[in-house]
């Protein structure tokens, strides 16, 4: 069972919250903690103003006192309302774009991650879950933005309603005011104190105990708004309007729509907000309202019996029952701290996810000359999670200079092969070494700047043509130029009004372009050249395209990578007729390698088997 949050654990989940939130939005909270001032101390000072106007008018009726206090007023009130408006709309302002904002700190947690922890399921599930708390609920780090906001206001309002009300305990009703001079007994002023904050204490817990009902609920209504979030937006999604239309999968949405009802009128939440939840808030607000009720009886009595004038009625009941309302709402924020304090640390158990790659120390040496030698010595892997062996005692040592074809059938560990070979994971068994060296031993991204790669699952980003290409926004516009020739890019760059500055895709500009697969395995490429590092890796990018293309831009590739290192995966076999060398993987093992004709030669070999299996489809 889980161990119960207590109020300092709350407390310092969202301190670090707040400082959190703090990195990327430095301007935020300082403006946040004045404006909390303003408003707190705003509805005092209308108060306090009107208490002094009534007591002259009640009293002497001093022309000049009167007009003196009116102007004082207006003066101070003005002032006051005019930065507290002020500073409202900038506080505005910057909430809004704090809630952009926020992400930034996973989006950098994310590429901080190892690629090994950053492949992880349960990790991409914790921040699903993370998200969805945030969106049917609100819980999380934004909720501690609010909570801060309640607790200086309050905080400020309980003070400011101390130094208001502290002399309607103090001033005494005189003695010929008959019983109510029992009022003066300090034992009398002791017990309405402290039932006034109890009382007010008791409305804030009820009412924190129906916010907890919220969070006693929150993985059904997690998945409820899941569900709400796919099926009711699935409509927009471009990528699968053909397909919807197509198999008339419009009857499976709306079955979603009709049975899934969690937060409707009939659903758990509706039914707990008209049980216990309903019970909870209600009693609370009934708590608070009889505190008020008791503040004016009090107040009424004192200065029936001579306590004070009319003008100190006005003071001490507006003043009093702000504070009250401050402690209640104090009281409230406590427990939906502890409530939020939950879903904080679920926030923050991904901001802390540990890397376990050792990131090295050793300068990967620059050679003019490329010459690298990467060497797998009985290398074994399992992904994480999985009792598969997705490569099992590979032994393979790259010639400099060469051609390597990988090939094989699916799922056989090709792809896994590259990632190793990239660092992305490292292997449970063996070594890989580079210039004989363990590649654990060289700093981590100085290791993965000798890697190009293009692997099939690449992706473009909405941004101009030179910016993917270079993958940044300063670049040499005449390196990018070439790359895209170089990748066979050239005649379609060649119409492309705007050139290297034409947007990719249409998401962010109404003159983007869309590119065809092929083309964007082109760009992809023309990325990997860019680049420019003496191990370049095709990892089927291709895919799209015709074997035919495929072979042309292969044939092509191979002039273009000159002294480098160049490595291919593909199912065409015809595509890596040209390669020096061809490693053949099966089931997570090199089972054979050797050039095509002494690999198709191999009658029993599996080369052979998948050579004549594709061949129907050959043209020589």
């Amino acid at each position: 069972m889980k161990e119960k949050v207590n109020v300092r654990r709350a407390a310092l989940l969202h301190l670090r919250a707040i400082k959190e939130l703090h990195k990327v939005s430095s301007k935020f909270f300082p403006i946040m903690t004045l404006y909390c001032l303003f408003s707190a101390i705003t509805p005092y000072i209308t108060v306090f103003f009107s208490a002094q106007i009534l007591k002259e008018l009640a009293t002497l009726r001093r022309a000049e006192q009167l007009w003196r206090w009116v102007l004082i007023s207006m003066l101070v009130v003005g002032i006051a309302t005019f930065l507290d408006a002020g500073l409202k709309r900038r506080c505005e302002t910057l909430l809004d774009d704090l809630w952009g904002r926020k992400e930034i700190l996973f989006i950098r947690k994310m590429f901080a991650l190892d690629f090994s922890e950053l492949d992880k399921q349960e990790n991409h599930d914790l921040r699903a879950q993370i998200q969805q708390n945030e969106k049917w609920s609100g819980w999380g780090l934004m909720r501690a933005v609010y909570l801060y906001q309640d607790l200086v206001t309050s905080v400020i309002g309980i003070f400011n309603g101390i130094a208001l009300t502290i002399s309607l305990f103090t001033s005494p009703v005189p003695e010929d005011g008959g019983w109510l001079v029992a009022m003066n007994h300090p034992s009398f002023v002791l017990i309405l104190a402290t039932i006034m904050v109890g009382v007010s204490i008791l409305a804030g817990k009820l009412t924190a105990a129906a916010t907890k009902c919220w969070s006693d609920n929150a993985k059904d209504a997690t998945l409820g708004n899941r569900l709400f979030s796919h099926f009711g937006f699935v409509g927009k999604d471009k990528e699968r309007s053909v397909d919807i239309r197509m198999n008339n999968q419009q009857r499976l949405i709306s079955a979603y729509w009709k049975t899934n009802s969690y937060f409707g009128v009939e659903g758990p939440i509706g039914k707990i907000a008209m049980g216990k939840m309903g019970v909870y808030a209600g009693l609370g607000e009934c708590v608070a309202t009889v505190i008020t009720g008791t503040i004016y009886v009090f107040t009424c009595l004192k200065a029936w019996g001579g306590a004070f004038d009319i003008g100190s009625i006005t003071q001490y009941v507006g003043a009093a029952t702000a504070m009250v309302q401050n402690i209640y709402a104090l009281t409230t924020l406590t427990g939906e701290m502890k409530t939020n304090a939950d879903y904080l640390e679920k926030t923050f158990e991904f901001l802390d996810i540990p890397n376990s790659m050792y990131q090295g120390s050793l300068t990967t040496e620059k050679r003019a000359d490329c010459r690298y030698e990467v060497e797998f010595k009985d290398v074994s892997f399992q992904y994480p999670g999985s009792d598969i062996w997705a490569l099992r005692h590979v032994n393979m040592k790259f010639k400099i200079g060469k051609r390597l074809a990988i090939v094989g059938e699916n799922g056989c560990g090709k792809t896994t092969f590259i990632k190793l070979l990239c660092r992305l994971y490292d292997p449970q068994e063996g070594q890989i070494l580079l210039n004989g060296i363990d590649i654990r031993k060289y700093r981590y991204d100085d290791y993965m700047g000798i890697f190009s790669v293009v692997f099939q699952d690449f992706q473009l980003i909405c941004q101009p043509l030179g910016a993917n290409v270079a993958g940044g926004i300063n670049y040499d516009s005449d390196r990018v130029k070439k790359a895209l020739v170089d990748a066979g890019f050239g005649e379609r760059l060649s119409h492309m009004e705007k050139g290297l500055d034409t947007m990719i895709y249409k998401n962010l500009s109404e003159d983007g372009v869309d590119v065809s697969g092929g083309e964007a395995q082109k760009i992809a490429i023309a990325r990997a050249l860019y680049k420019d590092a003496p191990f370049i890796i095709l990892d089927e990018p291709t895919a799209a395209l015709d074997p035919i293309a495929e072979a042309e831009i292969y044939s092509k590739f191979d002039q273009i990578t000159g002294h480098k290192t160049a490595i291919y995966i593909s199912h065409r076999l015809s595509s890596c007729k040209f390669c020096d060398e061809i490693a053949v993987f099966h089931q997570g093992r090199v089972i054979q390698q050797g050039t095509h004709e002494s690999l198709v030669n191999e009658r029993n070999g599996k080369y052979y088997e998948l050579w004549n299996a594709q061949a129907q489809y050959y043209a020589e």
